[in-house]
């Protein structure tokens, strides 16, 4: 997001992990800005969820939540070691979190697979720690998988991706990071469905223009069966 650009090693250039803390400095509101959903679990009985990081979760959550089949979507830091961090800690770089994007669906409607699909088409997963002007490892490229099913199905799909790449001539490796998915932390209310509330927001969202290869994508979406298929939380 514009105005914090921020290294690995946070604006100061300072090595070391910010100690967090024990509980959150903000409580979250129970409703999701446009659904009017819960924000928080327990979800739907066989509902899933997913968590990507693709840039600034502005815009990575308003693509979410506009999905035919998602429940509902929130902001949030994950992939660090830092407790219940802050916005400024996260983009000091000293966390080690990503700024994500908590996804929750009906894998009855949208498969694990398709979403995958649209987190690779609607990013550049070749920007190592950046997404275009937004530049500090907070803005990297992940997906955290919730079981192992996912797991499984993301490094396919990111194999898959990285050679429909390849093939439209870019040369850039692909750099999204895949691992289990750890504790998300909620980011703070102003940041929940910032576009909602700012319709004319930053959105920095801007992918490579190689769409996911459709029948590759078909073939993924069969070997979805129950992935992410969780228990309620």
């Amino acid at each position: 997001m514009f105005g914090w650009k921020r290294g690995p090693q946070g604006p100061t250039g300072i090595e070391g992990t910010l100690p967090g803390r024990s509980a959150p400095l903000f409580p979250l509101p129970e409703r999701h800005r446009v659904s009017g959903r819960a924000l928080q679990p327990p979800w739907p009985e066989g509902y899933a969820q997913a968590i990507f990081a693709m840039g600034c979760f502005w815009g990575a959550e308003r693509l979410f939540w506009k999905q035919p089949g998602v429940w509902v979507t929130a902001v949030g830091y994950t992939g660090g070691t830092t407790p219940n961090p802050i916005y400024e800690e996260v983009c000091s770089g000293r966390t080690g979190h990503a700024e994500a994007v908590l996804v929750v669906f009906d894998p009855r409607i949208v498969s694990y697979a398709r979403l995958l699909a649209l987190f690779f088409e609607s990013h550049d997963p070749t920007q190592g720690m950046r997404q275009g002007n937004d530049i500090g490892s907070q803005y990297r490229s992940a997906i955290f998988p919730c079981d192992t099913a996912q797991q499984r199905l993301a490094r396919a799909a990111a194999s898959i991706y990285r050679a429909a790449l390849e093939r439209h001539g870019h040369r850039r490796p692909l750099t999204t990071e895949i691992r289990p998915a750890a504790e998300f932390f909620y980011a703070e209310p102003e940041h929940q469905q910032y576009l909602a509330a700012h319709p004319h927001g930053y959105c920095g969202l801007a992918g490579t223009g190689v769409p996911f290869p459709p029948n590759e994508l078909e073939a993924l979406t069969i070997d979805s069966g129950t992935a992410g298929d969780q228990s309620p939380g």
